[in-house]
């Protein structure tokens, strides 16, 4: 790929990046984003903690690695909770980085991006902010969050450049607590390569027939992702097992899905199959009749896009971002509600022509949205944002 025009120096903050895969979607959207952007000849830093888990271990010392053209510095963190990692080095490291261009901050209410956003305040720098779905308080502790970024984290996505939503139900979430549209930057997340992985391995390791009828759900097993209404589809849905593939978020839901499963009888036919390697995860999606995500809330929704790029048929609620995306193409979209999950289920494995064709529409629609066509995207709105600062540098200079 030819050098641009004009090459950027970014730098990306984040609570946690790759391989903390733990941490759900974002960590492979970050690090999709910066390969792209070093990959179309712009310099990428990144700064984060430690973490690779929400639960340890913790360090002390700080690494800089070069991953895909970008450099990492996974910092000191001593302290954390869940993936907010205190950084105490980060100021020091962020006076002795080049001065970027322009910054970009993920996530909210860490210490890293509020840290950053203030440094590129006191610093003239502009920043990008994307919340990666946190700006509206939810599931735990709602009314101290909301405290809070009315006090502490206020200034972070008031003084942002941009705000960055990766879908219209992001967008929204911004536009309902006060910011104007015109701030607000629509740019989806990229889809993976179009790949084919064998299948066999997911059913071989929970001793399943090939024709038994298998829906599959990968993710944080967390609240809000919809897991019990899955698990209450399963009586419904005869001769079918449930696998859900993800790391436990330690809040206690696996230990609830599993008193559930035993309530309703399904224990055998429910797998917590606990978190897998990116391979053994693309042999899971090839093993799939159906990749469910049923969540309560996603901005966007990567497994779902990991699953499209697979060619499997996909069971989405309404609640995704990326059903924009998928919706009457690749998808079968549904209410997040009991009942039209459990009946989206049944019409999915009683349907083998519907479901090939999903497959390849979901297909079809990962090639166009390509991580290169989104990190384009991306850039568009860095530059924007420069070409109007230098703008108004220039007429205030000419007043």
């Amino acid at each position: 790929m030819a050098a641009p025009d004009n090459p950027l120096r970014v730098l990306f903050a984040a609570p946690a990046y790759w391989p903390a895969t733990a941490f759900g979607g974002p960590i492979p959207v970050l690090r999709s984003l910066a390969t792209g952007l070093a990959g179309s000849g712009h310099a990428v830093d990144v700064v984060t903690t430690s973490l690779t888990t929400a639960h340890g271990p913790r360090s002390r010392r700080t690494r800089t690695e070069l991953q895909e053209g970008s450099t990492i510095r996974y910092l000191a963190t001593p302290v954390s909770y869940r993936w907010m990692g205190v950084t105490p080095t980060l100021p020091l490291w962020l006076e002795r980085l080049p001065r970027p261009d322009v910054a970009h901050i993920f996530g909210f209410r860490d210490p890293v991006g509020t840290i950053v956003a203030t440094w590129c305040l006191a610093r003239g720098i502009p920043y990008v902010f994307e919340a990666l779905g946190m700006f509206r308080p939810k599931l735990r502790k709602v009314g101290l969050k909301r405290a809070l970024d009315a006090s502490v984290y206020h200034h972070v996505p008031a003084r942002a450049a941009r705000l960055l939503a990766c879908s219209a139900i992001e967008r929204d979430e911004y536009v309902a607590g006060g910011v104007e549209r015109s701030r607000i930057a629509l740019r989806p997340n990229g889809f993976p390569a179009v790949t084919t992985a064998p299948p066999g391995a997911l059913r071989a390791r929970l001793a399943l027939p090939s024709g038994t009828p298998l829906v599959v759900a990968v993710g944080r097993v967390a609240d809000g992702k919809g897991l019990d209404l899955l698990v209450r589809s399963v009586p419904d849905l005869p001769g079918a097992h449930l696998a859900i593939v993800g790391p436990d978020d330690g809040h206690g839901t696996a230990v609830r899905l599993t008193r559930l499963m035993g309530g309703l009888g399904v224990a055998e036919r429910v797998h917590l199959v606990g978190q897998l390697a990116d391979d053994d995860v693309q042999g899971a999606y090839a093993d799939a009749d159906v990749v469910a995500l049923a969540s309560a809330h996603e901005n966007f929704g990567m497994v779902a896009a990991e699953a499209a790029a697979a060619g499997r048929a996909i069971l989405l609620t309404d609640r995704c971002g990326v059903a924009e995306l998928l919706g009457g193409r690749g998808a079968l979209v549904v209410p997040y509600e009991g009942a039209a999950i459990s009946e989206g289920l049944r019409r999915l494995l009683a349907d083998g022509p519907l479901r090939a064709r999903l497959g390849q529409g979901a297909r079809e629609t990962a090639r166009i949205w390509s991580w290169q066509t989104v990190v384009d995207l991306q850039t568009s709105v860095y530059e924007d944002i420069l070409g109007a600062r230098a703008r108004a540098g220039a007429a205030a200079g000419s007043a």
